[in-house]
């Protein structure tokens, strides 16, 4: 079951979802955390090693431009996030030693009217699908408990974003959604299991799975749950064949 900090989260961003009238997406993740963190905006692209990155999300007008300019100049606090797989975090952006490390981003961040940034890479065992991004008008360090809240965000947007389906039974205040540790290493598993059999990277492994799921209406646990059960096989060189199924 998740635990209490994230089932909090949950129902912030159920709530969100519940005031726009539609299932939860990571457009009410993301305002769910402006809502909740000392930042003025959040904004979160979809990211791969293989296939062009691009926004999913923004906040706001500022939030929307600091996710081009990242995807666009390849550098900046998101881009090194979802590279080395951790947070980056930037309490000023005038602090030297950044303005050194991005200074194509730095000055235009500023220019565009943030101060400072935070990176939350989304990851699920071995898959990175994207990060999210948070920012702020003035300089801003997070305590630890803002820190915490907002990689429960994160942990949230990488379910949202893998097609997780959210719990709408109950009402807003009920909101739930199916336990991140278990959700992670099903998947995680599958991927693994998918290397093997069609001999390619964990990248390519987790695109076959979800396309699998996509082209399928299936949900992406219910197809891992099958891939590691050995009840679904993926062939070498073809697609997968729904009747291509173990007894």
């Amino acid at each position: 079951m998740p635990d209490r900090r994230s089932a909090r989260i949950q129902v912030l961003v159920a709530e969100h979802a519940a005031r726009r009238g539609v299932r939860v997406g990571v457009a009410d993740v993301c305002s769910a955390a402006v809502a909740t963190l000392p930042v003025g905006g959040a904004g979160l692209s979809a990211m791969s090693r293989t296939a062009p990155s691009h926004p999913l999300c923004s906040t706001d007008d500022i939030s929307e431009q600091l996710e081009e300019l990242q995807l666009t100049l390849g550098e900046g606090p998101c881009v090194d996030a979802f590279l080395h797989g951790s947070a980056v975090l930037t309490p000023d952006l005038l602090t030297p030693e950044l303005q050194d490390r991005w200074m194509v981003f730095t000055e235009a961040a500023l220019q565009a009217g943030a101060r400072a940034v935070f990176a939350l890479p989304l990851q699920l065992g071995a898959i990175s699908p994207g990060v999210l991004d948070l920012y702020a008008h003035v300089p801003v360090r997070l305590n630890a408990e803002e820190l915490a809240d907002a990689l429960a965000f994160a942990d949230l947007a990488t379910l949202v974003l893998l097609d997780t389906r959210i719990e709408e039974t109950g009402g807003p205040h009920d909101g739930r959604v199916e336990d991140l540790g278990a959700y992670r290493a099903e998947v995680d598993q599958a991927s693994g299991i998918l290397t093997v059999q069609l001999g390619v990277g964990i990248e390519e492994a987790f695109v076959r799975l979800r396309a699998y799921a996509y082209a399928r209406g299936r949900r992406l646990a219910d197809v891992a749950a099958d891939v590691v059960a050995h009840r679904v096989r993926f062939p070498p060189d073809m697609e997968p064949d729904p009747t291509d199924e173990e007894a």
